[in-house]
């Protein structure tokens, strides 16, 4: 299969490419490189890998890369809320607008297959605390980032034609990836413990489902291999139902590895996010099960940290 991933030098794709490669196909990525390209570097003599620079906004370059294209997995984005609050003309223009317009040109280039990274953030906030979310849940998006999202998905669900299109609801994700990242909780809060000896956390009722990076990655290619009657015009969950936390509980998972480190919470009363998440669909449908777990990533963030795999944790490089 031709696959062309867009954003495929960031953090799901750094991990994402080599599997897809591993499993012959061949892959194209069209990036900007907006945060370098290091991560690649590891596939670049690859005879199955072609690398385009481009910003999915160019529509004389989406259009080149869709050339000869079976399968578009589709991560470009600004991600993540403050990185959409900071810059949201930008965000429109990247995650909506890029994204509608790259929707289109996939249909017209003879596309068979449309994987769409969406997020769980969708769901906002749940009305009852002890409740799961599950695809057939409201959609309550409460970030600049989430309406994106879902307008997205909804574009891709209302859409004629014969193209394969599924739409993904990744949980907060974690994990060591070749483009790392320390502005994701579990990162984040593994880091400060270590390297600072000190963590603030806010709002540490609330509840997020969490994925390591290399389950998502994963689950795309599991979408990908999947039969086009299991996977079309369907939304899933991307996560496991066990791997829903509070951010008490993951403190308490963390505390062992910096035992002497200071905690601090800060309670909040409201917090616009706030919902577990049923992972159940996926599971049953597609047969797919997380390989690694919160407790997984803490232990190889800890590692990455202690070993000095990593010289300066503050670099933008590891930040959107």
């Amino acid at each position: 299969m031709n696959i062309l991933v867009t954003g495929g030098a960031g953090y799901v794709g750094s991990t994402l490419v080599p599997m897809l490669l591993g499993e012959g196909n061949r892959v194209r990525v069209l990036d900007s490189l907006l945060h370098g390209g290091g991560s690649l570097l590891g596939v670049w003599a690859n005879p199955g890998f072609e690398f385009q620079l481009g910003d999915v906004r160019d529509r004389d370059a989406v259009r080149k890369a869709l050339l000869g294209i079976d399968a578009v997995v589709h991560l470009a984005a600004i991600v993540g809320d403050p990185a959409c609050a900071r810059q949201p003309e930008l965000a429109r223009e990247v995650n909506l607008d890029a994204s509608l317009t790259l929707l289109e040109d996939s249909k017209r280039a003879g596309v068979s297959r449309f994987v769409f990274a969406s997020t769980c953030s969708n769901y906002g906030k749940m009305s009852d605390p002890e409740s799961y979310v599950d695809e057939t849940s409201e959609l309550r998006p409460v970030s600049l980032y989430a309406e994106t999202k879902v307008a997205i998905e909804q574009a891709m669900l209302e859409s004629n034609g014969a193209m394969c299109k599924t739409p993904l609801r990744f949980a907060t994700v974690f994990g060591v990836s070749p483009r790392m990242r320390f502005d994701l909780t579990v990162n984040e809060f593994t880091l400060d413990l270590l390297t600072k000896k000190h963590l603030v956390v806010f709002g540490e009722q609330f509840w997020r489902p969490y994925i390591h990076v290399r389950d998502v990655a994963r689950a795309i290619c599991l979408v990908l291999a999947s039969p086009e009657n299991a996977v079309q015009g369907e939304v899933f969950n991307v996560g496991d139902t066990t791997e829903n936390y509070q951010k008490l509980q993951l403190v308490d998972l963390m505390r062992p590895y910096a035992p002497d480190a200071k905690v601090e919470f800060v309670r909040r009363e409201e917090d616009p996010r706030d919902y577990r998440v049923c992972f159940t669909k996926i599971n049953h449908r597609l047969g797919f099960d997380v390989s690694l777990t919160v407790r997984n990533g803490i232990e190889e963030v800890a590692w990455l940290v202690k070993h000095g795999v990593i010289s300066d944790f503050d670099a933008p490089a590891y930040r959107n």
